[in-house]
């Protein structure tokens, strides 16, 4: 788990108004303005016609939506949105970071976990496994990833 302070403008406008995050997987947000706003990106397979192959929205689904509460020109008083790398994706990060000793079907989600409280945004990395392990592989290997990715996104940090 690694925390990072980011600078508001500059994440949220990779998190409303780009497209940086739309392939992570949305599991859920809170975003206070006027109201709470409760967002759950559980997909409830029986709307569809055809079962969609995924449990959970993607972000790209629900972006739009969370930026028509966020916007105007007040900030929200806070929010929570919690993301995570797409299950689909999870054999590919195990592959390119060299790790073997998990298999995917073993992970719960490789998370971030985005929260403002009105002056701070923070960015909390974390992980979940359906078995224990005492290994910590992955998860250095993931807030690794989560700080290069930011990097690469250019995502300012706060000092």
């Amino acid at each position: 788990m690694t925390v990072f302070t980011l600078n508001a403008r500059s994440c949220m406008s990779h998190l409303l108004l780009k497209d940086t995050f739309d392939r992570f997987s949305f599991f859920e947000g809170e975003i206070t303005t006027f109201n709470k706003f409760t967002v759950d990106g559980f997909l409830h397979k029986d709307f569809f016609d055809e079962e969609p192959e995924y449990t959970y929205s993607y972000w790209k689904e629900l972006r739009e939506y969370c930026f028509s509460i966020i916007k105007g020109r007040r900030t929200p008083l806070n929010f929570k949105i919690i993301l995570s790398l797409a299950p689909e994706n999870f054999e590919n990060f195990l592959h390119e970071h060299q790790i073997t000793v998990f298999r995917p079907e073993e992970i719960g989600g490789l998370y971030l976990n985005f929260h403002y409280d009105g002056t701070l945004l923070q960015c909390i990395t974390g992980i979940s496994m359906k078995t224990f392990y005492p290994d910590k592989t992955l998860e250095r290997e993931w807030d690794s990833y989560v700080e290069e990715f930011f990097r690469k996104a250019g995502i300012e940090r706060e000092m």
